[in-house]
């Protein structure tokens, strides 16, 4: 499977301050990446990089074959981008929003119209087509800004915090569309989230904090490089199944509030074995896997949510300014 995506040493200063330190990884075609960390880890700095929206200080990236910083247009003729911040034009209705996308992009007009069609069907928001932005819920101008990304059939798209500000259940019915369209569209998609429920979505997911990619892997795989899982037992007599369980079964449980800890490589294996062999009664059994969440603090000591910075302030600051001033970015 070839690569889309290609970075190499990607470096973005903001003086003294690396927001990007050093990035390098590659994307496959037709893969489902991540970025997963918190605010001001470097993801947006990073996608905005790829998308020819900022330019690199140092390092190379290529994007369906295209430099980034030689061959902009290229790049972006190629790619689709729901931004993080909102960026619909809320005085047009929906078609008209897409209508402009399509000529911007010299979308055909025999062939956006279809278009057009096809994707509002999709995202649910045909009977709304014709009425102004302004009066959408949070979630359907997410969802049209989806549409909008991928109306001029992109190699890529990507998808900056796509979720950011709406409730679980408009974020859960998002996430449906994002994997229908890339399942129905057969494109890349590149992602940056810091919602772990989120980051499961992704085939594979680079972790970031402070500018730098600190484990890159599957899902399970991270999961899997932090330990095994831990089995939670309640017994009839906690301290006899302890010393049963260190002196015959080789195990180390630690006895705690909610009953006896038990860490194991794979739990389905293990609490079956356990059970046949306890010579006491057990009231209760349930097994807990590592999280995502998990794998940030045995990386960073600190749980993702927590020291988050304002290299993403910075960063919208930079690109609102350097657009006021018309100069390059």
């Amino acid at each position: 499977m070839s690569n889309v995506i290609r970075a190499t040493d990607l470096v973005r200063r903001y003086g003294q301050l690396a927001a990007v330190d050093g990035v390098s990884f590659e994307v496959a075609a037709g893969e489902v990446f991540g970025f997963l960390g918190p605010n001001g880890a470097g993801k947006t700095t990073t996608i905005s990089i790829l998308c020819t929206l900022l330019s690199p200080t140092s390092g190379t990236a290529e994007v369906n074959g295209y430099d980034v910083v030689r061959e902009r247009d290229s790049v972006r003729a190629s790619i689709g981008i729901v931004f993080q911040d909102p960026s619909l034009d809320i005085n047009l209705t929906a078609r008209e929003n897409l209508r402009f996308h399509a000529d911007v992009y010299g979308v055909p007009r025999s062939d956006a119209d279809a278009r057009m069609g096809a994707l509002l069907e999709m995202v649910e928001l045909t009977e709304r087509a014709d009425k102004p932005v302004q009066t959408f819920s949070g979630g359907m101008r997410r969802r049209l800004e989806l549409a909008r990304g991928l109306l001029h059939r992109p190699h890529v798209l990507f998808l900056d915090e796509p979720t950011i500000g709406l409730d679980p259940q408009s974020r859960k019915q998002m996430w449906s569309y994002i994997l229908e369209l890339a399942r129905e569209e057969g494109i890349t998609l590149f992602l940056t989230t810091h919602y772990l429920d989120e980051a499961e979505h992704c085939g594979r997911i680079a972790i970031m904090d402070h500018g730098r990619i600190i484990a890159l892997d599957s899902p399970d795989g991270l999961k899997r490089s932090v330990g095994g899982d831990t089995v939670t037992l309640r017994t009839s007599d906690d301290e006899a199944a302890a010393t049963f369980m260190r002196e015959q079964l080789s195990l180390e449980p630690t006895q705690v509030s909610d009953g006896l800890h038990v860490a194991v490589p794979d739990g389905d294996s293990a609490i079956p074995r356990i059970l046949s062999a306890l010579p006491v009664a057990v009231t209760s059994v349930k097994m807990s896997r590592p999280t995502l969440d998990d794998v940030f603090i045995e990386l960073t000591g600190r749980h993702i949510r927590e020291e988050e910075s304002s290299a993403g302030d910075m960063l919208r600051a930079h690109v609102a300014s350097r657009m006021r001033s018309g100069g390059r970015i």
